[in-house]
């Protein structure tokens, strides 16, 4: 099975407006300048990208309603038209086919969230900071990109905002500079990443290091795992998260090694409805603490999208079940692996809840109405369960670790999926996944087994 480019790309039939299939990225660089009280950002990203297989005579970058200053492409004063989010770019001189060429976009403005369904997504203003969650089309909201899943790329960022902000973004810490009252943090992130899991929290934070879990002669060095959490919320993280360690421990286990460099937790000093996964990161509400581990399923599920999700990413929308239903099914095996309820058993509990719901969601392909509805991340642990039953757990933890083996900093489908799996058994799987991925009918909780 082909790794990473095994197709020509193809518009994502979710959101078929945003990205822009005749370039690719491989590395942005932004510079950019927060003022917390007045909300504004200023900022500079430089973009080094590749042309597809046609001479580019214009492109397309996804960005919100900035204002810009200037838009140069290879050096030279690029024409340019900004409107409805999108910045479309006539250069000097056609790049021609297959050829690197760089853009480079001065902006100013207030940011805003990107309205949609779900509501306001990417950066959004705090009562004292900001924070960016951009799942799934946020990241025009505060940076120019090509904004789709498929297309991953480096990234450099640089922030500089007043003194009393700690600036967290996913990627290891290169340096924090001050000069008067202001101080620049600049980030690399390595890893080949998704435009919607870049991320920046700018808060009053300071920094609890997780101690490293695992025996002191353990093949591996542990990962550095770093909370950014307000003062007064630091006795409960040492509770909420005091596991976390274990988990990363437990996840390289099952999982296979940690894609990332470092992973980093941010608690921002406000309530959010859910926490929100980005490469090398989470930022959770402070409504998830309380000192007594409440919502430790959730640590478990964001630490696991390091792997699905972040290091496998989804070619486009219609897959977003391999994102969520293995981190909803790593809170089953963590539960399981921690002396709570079996995977089995919350397999059972998601079974019954789905039973008694609407039936119409087909999880390999939910449309954009439901790809974030509560039933497919129960129905996406179910799938994987069925999938772990139907090869049986020896194969089934071989192929996992293997999935995110061969596909590492990569991009995947569900029919990636399948025929990975299938190299695991004589079996047929397609029963599997006609039935629990395929099909809007809720099959019977036993319908993987065989004869």
């Amino acid at each position: 099975m082909g790794h990473k480019r095994a197709a020509a790309p193809a518009a994502d039939p979710y959101f078929p407006a945003h990205g822009d299939l005749r370039y690719g990225v491989h590395r942005y660089e932004l510079a950019l300048d927060y003022r917390p009280s007045a909300n504004r950002l200023r900022g500079t990203a430089r973009l080094s990208a590749v042309a597809g297989p046609a001479p580019l005579r214009e492109f397309a970058l996804d960005l919100a309603d900035f204002r810009l200053q200037r838009v140069v492409v290879d050096g030279r004063p690029a024409h340019y038209a900004h409107r409805a989010g999108k910045l479309r770019v006539r250069p000097a001189k056609t790049v021609e086919a297959g050829a690197a060429f760089t853009v480079e976009v001065h902006y100013t403005g207030n940011p805003q969230p990107v309205k949609s369904q779900w509501g306001g997504l990417g950066w959004e203003e705090l009562t004292d900071g900001a924070l960016v969650a951009s799942q799934p089309v946020g990241a025009p909201s505060w940076f120019p990109c090509n904004d789709r899943p498929a297309d991953k790329a480096s990234y450099q960022i640089s922030v500089t905002t007043p003194s009393p902000y700690t600036v967290v973004v996913g990627g290891k810490l290169l340096s924090r500079t001050t000069r008067a009252s202001s101080t620049t943090w600049v980030y690399e992130q390595a890893a080949p990443t998704s435009t919607y899991l870049v991320t920046v929290s700018i808060g009053r934070y300071e920094a609890v290091r997780l101690a490293g879990g695992g025996p002191v002669f353990a093949p591996r060095r542990p990962v550095p795992q770093t909370g950014w959490v307000p003062a007064r919320l630091r006795d409960d993280f040492a509770v909420d998260f005091g596991r976390q360690t274990r988990m990363m421990d437990f996840f390289e286990d099952v999982f296979g090694p940690y894609p990332f460099g470092e992973y980093a937790v941010v608690v921002a000093d406000e309530e959010l409805d859910v926490p929100v996964e980005a490469q090398g990161m989470a930022t959770f509400g402070a409504n998830h603490l309380g000192g007594r581990r409440h919502s430790e399923r959730l640590v478990a599920h964001e630490l696991a999208h390091q792997w699905f999700g972040n290091s496998l990413s989804i070619a486009d929308w219609r897959h977003i079940w391999l994102n969520e239903g293995f981190a909803k099914y790593a809170e089953w095996l963590w539960s399981e692996h921690t002396g709570g309820p079996l995977a089995a058993a919350h397999a059972a509990t998601a079974h019954s809840l789905l039973s008694r719901l609407p039936q119409n969601l087909v999880l390999g392909d939910p449309g954009r109405r439901l790809m974030f509805d509560d039933r497919l991340y129960q129905r996406g642990g179910l799938a994987v369960h069925a999938l772990r039953r139907a090869l049986g757990d020896g194969p089934f933890f071989r192929m996992l670790k293997s999935w995110t083996a061969v596909h590492r900093n990569g991009v995947v489908t569900t029919a990636a999926l399948a025929a990975h799996a299938a190299r695991f058994t004589p079996r047929p799987l397609a029963p599997v996944f006609d039935t629990w991925v395929h099909s809007a009918a809720l099959p019977p909780l036993d319908a993987a087994d065989g004869p």
